[in-house]
């Protein structure tokens, strides 16, 4: 059965010429947030072809493709639109930012292209595994899906005509039909930004009372200023915190201790949808204080700007499954330096969590269904990945992301649940590239600092909020001969002492283990076609966005 936003795809005003519905066709995702760009596709099997309509709202070109990093660079992409003279079409390759080079082989089939009331609805297939060095072979994992288009049918520069979006084509969790139109607004009002670089704004309240449990089944961003909101944060707070309060984060109030994160929204990201029969639960607990934390990003130190950002947490029934986020990475403390050195082209942190740690406050502890994933660094982040031990050895990668994009924080679908078991250890890997920056780089809040996080969406919800490390950089190292030895030696430092391993409740209760490690990671497996070749264009990514998307994102004061 159609979905209600599939139906939309094709009732509403804009999408009045899509034609009839096509059963064919079960998939259907918006790939931008004005909802002027309509992609639906459909396939038999995962080593057979797969069929794409893409519905533009213009009578210009249109094109869609696939990108390695949600650039043009390597990308694959098909053109076409219909002109004075008929219609055209082409399957094509990016060099660089330009015009696209023709294929030498056109791997695309042109099935349908037409002009009707306003729009240009396009038509191709593909086969789903293409080895070619000039087409993306299509994985059970996430794309990065690009498009652009224009409002002639001059191929020219899209300029702000384009977007990316990272979805799991062949394992996509369709959006469900909306049951409940009630939703709980967590806004900020009116507040004023100061004229610096960096704010954090806190507000602390109480959601309307509910009489019965809820679940939060879809997040929502409202963004007034999209060039000064960086992110939005919703926690949870202990049940010892009772003020409500709307000023600046992190000036020492009680609100600070408020860290388990409920609902987030980056730079980049859209509606979040969570999958069929999970949800957030709400409405047990009327007295519960959440915090919203809204990081204004202000280069220009412009004043006299006011915002009202914030989210709408969209509930329903209760559904099946409890929700909850997990926070694993590399714990900040400002006391101990963990500093990445300049001119490093690539430099490695870690951060590991030994789940054995969560009997110190629960009991008993249950295996833990993780259904998504949100990697998150700063702007010297350039690749991050997650990986599951049991037994000491490495059994799986839940997440990588090898063209790590700051512009673009996502939650993404792992496409499959990945089940962590009590003693599992689970280990961050963030790749840093500094060479353009002349003084250390700390760990911190600001976007100049850098972080090191993942957070892992998973049901049955659990009362543990975070599992973080930091090594014990209290050992002293000696100094080396050069500056690339410097740059090698501290990263072999701080990957071989012992790990400071953390976990923490939702009461703000902390447990810690002191002598943790990091454990030898394996290679990223790369995608390969069934022929055995390696399809070297989608080296990229192995994470997944499955309803268009949101966010989670950042940091947790700890000490």
């Amino acid at each position: 059965m159609l979905s209600l936003l599939s139906l939309l795809c094709l009732f509403l005003v804009w999408t009045k010429g899509a034609g009839a519905v096509d059963s064919n066709l079960p998939f259907m995702d918006y790939l931008d947030q004005n909802h002027l760009v309509c992609l639906k596709w459909g396939f038999d099997n995962h080593q057979g072809n797969i069929t794409f309509k893409l519905i533009v709202n213009t009578t210009g070109w249109v094109s869609f493709g696939f990108s390695p990093n949600g650039g043009m660079k390597g990308s694959d992409i098909v053109i076409g639109g219909v002109g004075s003279s008929g219609t055209y079409f082409s399957d094509r390759h990016a060099t660089g930012n330009t015009m696209p080079v023709v294929d030498d082989q056109q791997s695309y089939t042109l099935l349908s292209l037409n002009e009707s009331d306003g729009q240009t609805i396009m038509t191709v297939q593909r086969p789903i595994q293409l080895c070619d060095d000039q087409d993306f072979y299509i994985p059970t994992q996430s794309v990065k899906v690009i498009y652009a288009y224009g409002n002639t049918d001059d191929i020219v520069y899209h300029g702000a005509l384009r977007g990316t979006k990272e979805i799991n084509l062949l394992n996509f969790n369709p959006k469900t039909t909306i049951t409940s139109p009630n939703y709980i607004s967590a806004r900020v009002e009116n507040i004023a930004i100061p004229p610096i670089h960096t704010y954090y704004h806190c507000k602390l309240m109480k959601f309307p009372t509910l009489t019965a449990k809820k679940h939060i089944f879809q997040i929502e961003p409202v963004i007034e200023n999209v060039d000064l909101v960086h992110h939005m944060l919703l926690y949870s707070c202990p049940s010892y915190v009772t003020e409500l309060y709307d000023r600046p984060c992190y000036m020492g109030d009680i609100g600070d201790v408020c860290f388990g994160v409920v609902a987030a929204w980056g730079m980049g990201g859209g509606v979040f949808e969570f999958p069929k029969d999970t949800g957030i639960p709400i409405g047990e607990d009327n007295e519960k204080i959440f915090r919203l934390e809204i990081h204004y990003n202000n280069p220009g130190t412009e004043a006299g700007r006011t915002d009202s950002s914030g989210l709408k947490l969209h509930y329903t029934a209760p559904r099946k499954y409890d929700v909850a986020t997990l926070q694993t990475g590399l714990m900040i403390i400002p006391h101990m330096a963990y500093n990445i050195p300049p001119k490093a082209a690539q430099f490695h942190s870690y951060g590991v969590c030994n789940t054995s740690l969560f009997s110190q406050l629960m009991n008993p502890v249950p295996d833990l269904h993780v259904f998504a994933v949100m990697l998150h660094t700063h702007t010297a982040g350039r690749k991050v990945r997650v990986v599951l031990y049991r037994g000491g050895k490495l059994i799986e990668h839940l997440a990588a992301d090898a063209d790590y994009d700051f512009q673009r924080q996502e939650s993404i679908s792992l496409g499959t649940i990945k089940t962590i078991k009590l003693g599992d250890e689970i280990a961050v890997e963030c790749t840093y590239n500094t060479t353009n920056r002349t003084e250390v780089t700390r760990m911190g809040l600001a976007t100049t600092d850098e972080m090191c996080l993942a957070f892992l969406l998973y049901y049955p919800a659990i009362k543990i909020t975070l599992c973080e490390s930091h090594p014990n950089t209290r050992v002293s190292m000696g100094s080396t001969t050069s500056e690339q030895e410097d740059i090698a030696a501290q990263e072999t430092f701080l990957k071989s002492i012992k790990q400071m391993q953390f976990v923490s409740d939702d009461n703000y209760n902390f447990g810690h283990y002191e002598h943790g490690f990091v454990r030898e990671m394996t290679k990223t497996p790369k995608v390969t076609c069934q022929s055995g070749n390696t399809a070297s264009r989608l080296r990229t990514s192995f994470i997944v966005n499955p309803a268009g998307v949101v966010l989670l994102l950042l940091w947790i004061v700890m000490m």
